[in-house]
């Protein structure tokens, strides 16, 4: 018993060590493991609003708002298939002059349906999880799909009166979740794989809102 008393009191006293210095951990960026977040209403909200805005200025005939709104990278594409920029922005500044040609008006445009959001565009971001800089990786921005109703009204050349057609379609809205800005792409003439070749961590399963016309009677 003594020899361990001896033993105990001879045996020194280890100096706390410092910290090691915080280094960042990096996540495997898997698609599996890309960390989600609860949708706030105030997104949704937020979403539906611009599209009614953007619907407003339509309805006016400012159709250059809809192509400086267009999310740039569908912008892109469309610029190319229409021979560049300039090509773009010369058919869009005829619509309104070729809508009155053909008797054609639009009376209203508007949100109308159940939104529906996904988060898209995996990217890094820094967190502090039990005093460990980490890199997770993370969704960076919202997509939100809002169904649209239009109503045109049609001067037919072979008919007595005008003419109604209500349409159905859907705006995708797009905006970083850093600083919600929305811009968006047209669901006319837009597939599921137009939209999964830009965001490609969209449900497989996913469905786009239904796009049709129909006369009003």
């Amino acid at each position: 018993m003594k020899s361990s008393a001896k033993t105990a009191a001879k045996t020194p006293m280890k100096t706390p060590q410092a910290a090691p210095p915080t280094v960042p951990v990096t996540t495997p960026a898997s698609e599996g493991e890309v960390a989600t977040e609860p949708v706030p209403p105030e997104v949704t909200a937020s979403a539906v609003s611009a599209v009614a805005k953007l619907g407003d200025e339509v309805v006016l005939g400012h159709y250059q708002v809809a192509v400086d709104r267009m999310y740039p990278q569908w912008k892109e594409r469309a610029a190319q298939s229409m021979g560049g920029m300039e090509a773009l922005n010369q058919r869009l500044a005829g619509v309104t002059t070729q809508m009155v040609q053909q008797g054609i008006s639009m009376i209203s445009f508007k949100p109308q349906g159940q939104p529906r959001v996904y988060e898209v565009s995996p990217g890094g971001k820094t967190v502090r999880l039990s005093g460990v800089d980490v890199q997770k990786l993370v969704y960076t921005k919202w997509l939100v799909l809002v169904p649209t109703s239009t109503r045109f009204r049609i001067f037919p050349k072979d008919k007595p009166k005008a003419v109604i057609i209500d349409s159905t379609s859907y705006q995708v809205a797009v905006s970083d979740k850093a600083k919600i800005d929305w811009t968006f792409i047209d669901g006319a003439g837009l597939n599921i794989a137009d939209l999964r070749g830009m965001f490609s961590t969209l449900p497989k399963d996913m469905e786009l809102p239904p796009v049709e016309k129909h006369e009003s009677r």
